[in-house]
C-alpha cells in the first residue's frame, strides 16, 4: 500500500497568485522544474488521470466576487500517482476555503492564525498519515475579491488551463447589480476558436455568461486530443449611474458607498517622468519605455505641465524647470527620450529628489494652477546600486520633501525590483505601484498605467456620512479621483438611524434572497475585504513596532472571522475525524508583492526558479574528467575551453587547451599581500588580487582568498575593483561606485563592464581582453569562512609579447604512475625547461555552483607553483 502524501501550495505567477494541491506526494522533481510553464501550470496534472469535470462559477454582486473552482478527477491506471491541482487566482483575491473529497474521505478548509494552524498541524504529523492507493478526487477552492473599476468599466479575469480534455467543462459569471448593468462584453481573449462558444444573457439588473465547450470544440485541431483552452477568460460590464451622487446600498448591517462621477472637466497636471535608464534596462525595456513615453507624452496638453528625469549613476533632466504642453516641447522632449542609451548604475535616490524639488520650484514661483494635480511616475527595473542604497533611508527622505499635494506612482519592470519598496514608497506618498511585465507588450501596460491617472477630475475628496449613523469606516478621504475610476468606503450601518437611501434595510437582503446565483451577505464581507486591504498597507508603514502589531492583530482578528487566507493567517484542511491535516499560508516575498510557497505532509515547499544568467560569449566547457572518475556538478554555468581560474584556496587553476589538461597550483602568502596575476606593459593592462583570510585557522592553517580584484587599463586611464560589497570604477575625474545588488552595465572608452546581481562582474576591454569575477557569498554566521572571489581568465585574450602572469606555457606529462595515495596519480612534467613531480586529483571550481563547487581532475604543482609559472612565487606579490 502506498502511503497517502498531501502538499498544498501557493506562488506568484505574473500578476495572479496560483493555489497548488498535489496528491500522493509524487510531484517533488516535477514542481521543481519549472522549465516547461505550460506544463507547469495545467490546472491537472498527471498520468493515467481522466478528468471528469471542471467548473468555474463566479457570482458578482455589487461588484464584489465570490468564485467557486470545481473539479472532479479518476485516476484511470493501475497504481498509485502523483496528482496534481492548480488554480490561478488574481493576486487581489483571498482565498475563503479549499474542500477535498479523496476516496470517500471528506477534507474541509478553516483559516486560522498562522501559529495556532501550525501547532494544529505539527499534531497531526506526529500521529503519522493513512495510507491508501487514490482512485477518486474531487477538489473544491473559493476565493473571494472586489472589482475595481477601471477606465469606465469593471473586469473580472479567469485563468483557464485544464490542460486536457474535459467531458464537462463548463464557466458561469453571474452578474447581480442592483441599480442596473449598462453594459456587459467579453473580450476575445481565448482566441478565435471560442468567440461562437461564449453565451451572454442579460437583463436590466442580471447578467448570465456562460461559457461551455464540447470536448470537440476543446481541441486544438480535429484531430488533436490536446486542449486548445489556454488562457484568461474575461468579463467586463459597467453598472448604471444616476447622476453623480452615488451608489449608497445597504445589507446584512454593513454599508456600501461608490462614488463616480463622470461629467466633470478634467484638471490640469503636472507630471515629472522619472526613467531609470541603467544598463539593466538594455534591450527589450528600454525600447517598450521609449515606446511608450512617446505615445504618452502625445497625451499631454496645453493646460498640463511636464519634464524628464532619466537617471543611472548619474541624474539627468531633459529640462530643469516644468514646461508646458506644447507641441514644440512635446517634439522637443520625444527626441530627447529617443536617444536615451541605457548604461550604468542605479540612483533612484537622487533621482527622486530631483523631481520633488523641481515640483516645489515651480509650486514656490506660482507657475502651476493651484488647481491643478502634481504627481511623478517613477519607472524603474532595479533595485538602487548608486548613491544612497538603503531602501528604508530612500523611503524616509521622499517622504520628508514630499509635499501633501504631490503623489508619487512607482512602476517596476521586471522581477528584479523590488516590488514591495515601490508599493511602500507609493503609497505612503498618496500613490500607487503596479507591476510591468518585460514582455512584448510593455509599452501597451506603460499606456494602460498612464490612462489611469492620466484624467484627474477631483482632488481632496472627502465622503462624509450623518453623525453616529456609521462605525468602523473603511479610508473616506482620497487624495485623488481619475476619470473612469470609482471611490469606495464601506462599514457597519446602525440599525437604529435611518439612511437616506431609495429603500429600508431589508429591501436588499429581501432582494439578494429571491436571486438564486447572488451572493448574500456581499456587504459584510466587501468591507471586511476592504478593511484587511488597507490594514494590510498600513502596517507596512508602522512607524513603530507597537503600532505595527497592533495592526497585525486586527489583520489576525478579521481575517478569521470572515475566513480570508492573508500573509498573516493560513487554511487548515482536516478530514472530519481530524486525524489527517494539510497546511497551507501565504508567506510575503518582498519581490514579487505575493504570495510565494508552502508546503504540506512531510515534503519541503516548493522550490525557487533557478535564475542562470547568460555568461559572457567565451564561457564554456572545461576539461572532463575521466570517465570512470567524473563528479556531476550543477549546470548554472557554461565554462571557458581556454580560461585561467583563480579561486578558493588552494587559488590557481590553469587550463591548458593545446593538451587538453588543468593544471593547480597555490602561492602561499598572507592576509593583505596582493598578488600579481597578468601584467602586459605592451597593452597597458594589469590585474591584481589582493588575500584576505578566514576568521580562524582551521587544521592549524589559515586558508586565505581574494577579497579584492583590481583591473587597470592604462591607455584609457581605467581602474576598475571588485570587493565583496562593493564595485567602483575610476577614470581619475569620475568615481562610480555600485553593489551587487542589482543587474548593471557601464561603458568607460574602450572598457566595458557588466554587473549581473549577486553573480558576476565581467569586465572587457578593447573587445579583446576579458576579466570575470564570481562573488562568494558564506554564512554570515559561519566560525571559519568569509566572503570571497574568483577570478577567471581567457587564455585566449590579446595580449602583446611583453605579457607576464598566468599565461599557457607549453607542457608534456608522461611517466604516469600510481603514487604513495593510490587515489592521486603521479607524473612527470616538462614545462619552460624545468622537470616537476606533480600529483593528480580532484579541485573544485565554483562557475558551475557557487556554494559547492564542482569537481574537476588536474595536475597539482608543488611548492607554490616553482618551475611552471613565470619567475619565482614572490615576483607575483
Amino acid at each position: 500500500m502506498r502511503r497517502l502524501l498531501l502538499l498544498l501550495g501557493l506562488l506568484l505567477l505574473q500578476q495572479a497568485c496560483c493555489f497548488e494541491f498535489v496528491i500522493d506526494g509524487e510531484w517533488e522533481e516535477d514542481v521543481s522544474d519549472m522549465r516547461d510553464h505550460r506544463e507547469r501550470h495545467k490546472a491537472i496534472r498527471g498520468e493515467d488521470i481522466t478528468v471528469k469535470s471542471y467548473k468555474v462559477e463566479s457570482r458578482i454582486t455589487s461588484r464584489f466576487a465570490h468564485t467557486t473552482v470545481r473539479s472532479s478527477v479518476l485516476n484511470s491506471g493501475s497504481k498509485a500517482q502523483s496528482i496534481g491541482f492548480n488554480v490561478q487566482i488574481p493576486k487581489r483575491a483571498f482565498i475563503t476555503n479549499f474542500t477535498m473529497n479523496v476516496n470517500g474521505i471528506i477534507f474541509v478548509g478553516s483559516v486560522k492564525e498562522k501559529t495556532v494552524a501550525r501547532n494544529l498541524y505539527a499534531q497531526a504529523r506526529a500521529r503519522g498519515k493513512a495510507a491508501g492507493i487514490v482512485s477518486n478526487i474531487e477538489f473544491e477552492l473559493h476565493y473571494q475579491e472586489m472589482m475595481h473599476r477601471r477606465l469606465g468599466s469593471y473586469e473580472h479575469s479567469l485563468f483557464l488551463q485544464p490542460g486536457r480534455l474535459v467531458p464537462q467543462f463548463q464557466v458561469d459569471v453571474y452578474i447581480f447589480e442592483p441599480k442596473g448593468i449598462s453594459m456587459v462584453e467579453t473580450p476575445n481573449t481565448l482566441g478565435e476558436q471560442f468567440v461562437g462558444n461564449i453565451k451572454v444573457t442579460s437583463t436590466k439588473e442580471k447578467a448570465h455568461i456562460v461559457f461551455k465547450p464540447n470536448l470537440q470544440q476543446q481541441r486544438k485541431c480535429d484531430n488533436c486530443t490536446g486542449s486548445a483552452i489556454d488562457g484568461i477568460f474575461t468579463v467586463r460590464y459597467d453598472v448604471t449611474r444616476d447622476g453623480n451622487a452615488g451608489e449608497l446600498q445597504v445589507s446584512d448591517g454593513h454599508f456600501v458607498q461608490f462614488f463616480a462621477p463622470s461629467n466633470l472637466s478634467p484638471l490640469p497636471k503636472n507630471i515629472v517622468f522619472v526613467i531609470d535608464v541603467s544598463g539593466s534596462m538594455w534591450g527589450v525595456k528600454m525600447k517598450q519605455t521609449v515606446e511608450a513615453m512617446q505615445a504618452i507624452l502625445e497625451d499631454m496638453t496645453i493646460d498640463d505641465h511636464f519634464s524628464v528625469i532619466d537617471f543611472n549613476h548619474n541624474v539627468r533632466c531633459w529640462n530643469e524647470e516644468l514646461v508646458a504642453g506644447s507641441s514644440i516641447q512635446i517634439a522637443d522632449a520625444k527626441r530627447y527620450v529617443q536617444n536615451i542609451k541605457p548604461n550604468g548604475g542605479t540612483n533612484i535616490n537622487e533621482a527622486l529628489m530631483r523631481a520633488v524639488q523641481m515640483l516645489v520650484r515651480a509650486s514656490n514661483q506660482g507657475l502651476i494652477d493651484p488647481r491643478s494635480v502634481s504627481m511623478i511616475i517613477l519607472v524603474s527595473d532595479g533595485d538602487p546600486t548608486v548613491g544612497e542604497i538603503k531602501l528604508g533611508t530612500i523611503q524616509k527622505n521622499v517622504k520628508r520633501v514630499m509635499r501633501e499635494e504631490f503623489s508619487l506612482f512607482s512602476l517596476g519592470i521586471g522581477f528584479d525590483v523590488d516590488y514591495d519598496f515601490l508599493e511602500r514608497i507609493a503609497m505612503e506618498n498618496r500613490g500607487m505601484a503596479q507591476r510591468i511585465y518585460a514582455n512584448h507588450d510593455a509599452a501597451e501596460q506603460l499606456r494602460a498605467f498612464y490612462s489611469q491617472v492620466s484624467s484627474p477630475l477631483l482632488r481632496m475628496i472627502q465622503v462624509q456620512f450623518p453623525e453616529d449613523s456609521v462605525s468602523d469606516v473603511t479610508q473616506n478621504r482620497f487624495d485623488k479621483y481619475f476619470s473612469g475610476s470609482e471611490l469606495v468606503v464601506a462599514g457597519k450601518a446602525r440599525l437604529d438611524v435611518t439612511f437616506e437611501t431609495e429603500g429600508d434595510f431589508t429591501e436588499l437582503d429581501t432582494e439578494l434572497a429571491k436571486q438564486q446565483h447572488s451572493f448574500t451577505g456581499f456587504a459584510r464581507q466587501m468591507w471586511a475585504y476592504i478593511t484587511v486591504k488597507q490594514l494590510i498597507s498600513e502596517r507596512s508603514l508602522a512607524p513603530t513596532a507597537v503600532k505595527k502589531r497592533k495592526i497585525t492583530q486586527r489583520i489576525m482578528a478579521l481575517a478569521v472571522e470572515h475566513q480570508f487566507v492573508t500573509p498573516l493567517t493560513a487554511l487548515l484542511v482536516e478530514s472530519e475525524d481530524t486525524n489527517e491535516r494539510l497546511l497551507a499560508d501565504s508567506p510575503k516575498d518582498p519581490k514579487h508583492g505575493c504570495c510565494s510557497g508552502f508546503g504540506g505532509g512531510s515534503s519541503s515547499a516548493l522550490n525557487p526558479v533557478n535564475v542562470v544568467y547568460q555568461a559572457p560569449p567565451w564561457v564554456q566547457m572545461t576539461t572532463n574528467a575521466p570517465p570512470s572518475q567524473a563528479v556531476k556538478g550543477s549546470e548554472e554555468y557554461a565554462l571557458p575551453p581556454k580560461v585561467n581560474l583563480v579561486d578558493n584556496d588552494p587559488h590557481f587553476i590553469v587550463h591548458l587547451p593545446s593538451s587538453n589538461m588543468d593544471v593547480c597550483f597555490n602561492i602561499d602568502s598572507t592576509p593583505g599581500h596582493i598578488l600579481n596575476l597578468v601584467t602586459d606593459t605592451g597593452t597597458g593592462l594589469v590585474v591584481n588580487g589582493q588575500l584576505v583570510g578566514s576568521k580562524q585557522a582551521h587544521k592549524g592553517k589559515l586558508s586565505t582568498y581574494f577579497g579584492t580584484i583590481s583591473v587597470y587599463y592604462q591607455p584609457d586611464g581605467v581602474s576598475v575593483s571588485v570587493g565583496t560589497d562593493s564595485i567602483s570604477m575610476t577614470d581619475g575625474q569620475r568615481n562610480h561606485s555600485f553593489t551587487w545588488g542589482a543587474t548593471a552595465k557601464i561603458s568607460q572608452d574602450g572598457v566595458r563592464i557588466s554587473i549581473v546581481k549577486n553573480s558576476h562582474v565581467s569586465i572587457t576591454i578593447n573587445n579583446n581582453i576579458h576579466v570575470m569575477v564570481l562573488l562568494h557569498h558564506v554564512w554570515k554566521k559561519n566560525p571559519v569562512s568569509v566572503d570571497f572571489l574568483g577570478v577567471y581568465i581567457p587564455n585566449d585574450n590579446q595580449y602583446s609579447p611583453l605579457v607576464h602572469g598566468l599565461i599557457e606555457p607549453e607542457v608534456s606529462v608522461h611517466d604516469m604512475h600510481e603514487g604513495m595515495d593510490p587515489l592521486k596519480e603521479e607524473a612527470t612534467m616538462e614545462v619552460k625547461g624545468n622537470t616537476l613531480l606533480v600529483t593528480r586529483g580532484w579541485q573544485q571550481d565554483y562557475r558551475r555552483d557557487k556554494r559547492l563547487g564542482s569537481s574537476i581532475y588536474c595536475w597539482f604543482i608543488h611548492n607554490s607553483g616553482k618551475g611552471f609559472i613565470d619567475g619565482h612565487y614572490t615576483d607575483y606579490i
